[in-house]
């Protein structure tokens, strides 16, 4: 009997030291589940994730292979041809094949035999100032779809801080909420104690309940505000956007860039000035590869193997099938019913509203470095005032708290004190992020984001 209790106790112990390694290896492997994300790393991410930047790149690389092929056209280009020919007879012989003697004569009269075969190596190269047109066209094309790249890229930056800054402050505001909640709490308990001690009239019991039912409500909203937050960014960053992640930021605040700095980063890297400029570049070779039409093109050919009755180097009696032969073409434009010159004027007319484009992206450059930059200046000085405002509204909740338990304040004097400070802040995490975004588009309009 002792002996099936100690094994029964050994059993229950076996047990117990399982459960407790399982517990303990829960805990150290929850967090480690939780995934870190700073805002670069967010953007890195998004970059792989997101299908409109991914077509940019392809566009791109498909552009940048655009220009090997254009100049690619201007090299000769070489064609092993091989062909066998046969041609029915009429029945009559000549002496117009190489060879002795006689041999029949096809019908066709542009085939030299009945039997022909050809194996030769062609190489022709055509000269013209199209190919030279098409050369600037393509690496212009390929600026342009480079530019866009960066447009898209700045884009998407835009679109990751918007969302990065925006669950942040759907985090905060779930403290806020959370704290807010806990204060209503709080104060109902307040009350309560003193309707018992006969210091307060159930009614103040009454509004501290309703305002502790709005708090609760706050917290759900803001709940739900947080977890939408997350979805959203969570679906550029990660294949499942249930994936637990949490967001790192600086605790510092960063200054402001010189307007100099902001000035010279965005006349030097802007996309859409470049972006302009290439489309520009390539309504210049549109024009150019038009006019080309009015010039004559050069062609030149080379041929070497056989085009011989026999599928061989040597004929009969020593003839030599194996030889080459050379052409050059001039080919000299003289009337087209003027659609050369209309093509021109084309080109032309789409030069100048692409003209008009540059200017236009020039101005809305100016315009939103201005606004951005306002709008960062701005809210930089209004961090300071916000965090006053989060302080004195904490220490006026404080002392009318106090003042309501000495009887010298109403419940409505706390509720409109705790209502204060949770508007403050809110306010105070709007605009912090309002701030970071507002930097951070800053630092995307001059290129250093």
């Amino acid at each position: 009997m002792s002996s099936r209790t100690t094994k029964i106790r050994a059993s229950l112990c076996l047990l117990a030291m399982v459960a407790a390694l399982s517990k303990m290896h829960a805990q150290t492997q929850q967090p480690a589940g939780i995934v870190n994300i700073t805002l670069d790393e967010a953007i890195h991410r998004a970059q792989a994730n997101e299908p409109a930047f991914a077509a940019s790149v392809a566009e791109s690389r498909a552009a940048g292979i655009d220009r090997s092929i254009a100049r690619a056209a201007l090299l000769p280009n070489a064609v092993y041809h091989n062909q066998y020919l046969y041609t029915q007879p009429n029945g009559e012989q000549n002496q117009a094949g190489q060879g002795v003697g006689s041999q029949p004569s096809p019908r066709f009269i542009a085939n030299n035999a009945v039997r022909e075969y050809a194996s030769q190596a062609l190489v022709n190269e055509t000269l013209g100032l199209a190919g030279a047109a098409e050369i600037k066209h393509a690496d212009a094309a390929a600026a342009f779809a480079e530019a866009q790249l960066e447009v898209a890229r700045r884009g998407l930056v835009e679109t990751i801080v918007n969302l990065y800054y925006g669950a942040l402050a759907a985090d905060r505001k779930l403290a806020v909420a959370k704290r807010a909640a806990a204060e209503a709490d709080a104060f109902v308990d307040l009350t309560q104690k003193r309707e018992t001690a006969r210091e307060a009239a159930h009614a103040d019991v009454i509004k501290a309940q309703l305002e502790q039912q709005q708090r609760h409500r706050d917290l759900g909203d803001a709940t739900i505000a947080a977890e939408r937050a997350k979805l959203e960014l969570a679906v550029l960053l990660f294949p499942d956007p249930r994936t637990p992640y949490t967001l790192q930021t600086s605790q510092t605040i960063p200054e402001v860039p010189t307007r100099t700095a902001v000035e010279a980063a965005a006349n030097s890297n802007n996309p859409d000035l470049r972006s302009a400029l290439a489309a520009l570049k390539q309504s210049d070779a549109e024009v150019l590869a038009a006019r080309a039409a009015y010039l004559p093109d050069l062609g030149l050919n080379v041929t070497y193997g056989i085009d011989a009755p026999q599928f061989a180097v040597n004929g009969p009696d020593g003839v030599k099938n194996l030889g080459y032969s050379a052409s050059v073409t001039l080919d000299i434009p003289v009337w087209d019913w003027l659609s050369t010159q209309h093509k021109v004027k084309q080109s032309e007319i789409r030069r100048d509203a692409i003209r008009v484009a540059l200017t236009a992206a020039q101005r809305r450059l100016i315009a939103n470095l201005e606004e951005a930059y306002s709008e960062a200046t701005t809210a930089h000085d209004q961090l300071a005032s916000l965090d006053q405002s989060t302080q004195i509204a904490a220490e006026s909740l404080r002392l009318t708290k106090l003042r309501y338990t000495g009887g010298e304040a109403t419940v409505l004097e706390v509720v409109d004190a705790q209502n204060s400070l949770t508007l403050a802040e809110n306010a105070r995490e709007d605009g912090a992020v309002r701030y970071a975004t507002a930097l951070a588009n800053l630092q995307t309009l001059t290129g250093t984001l």
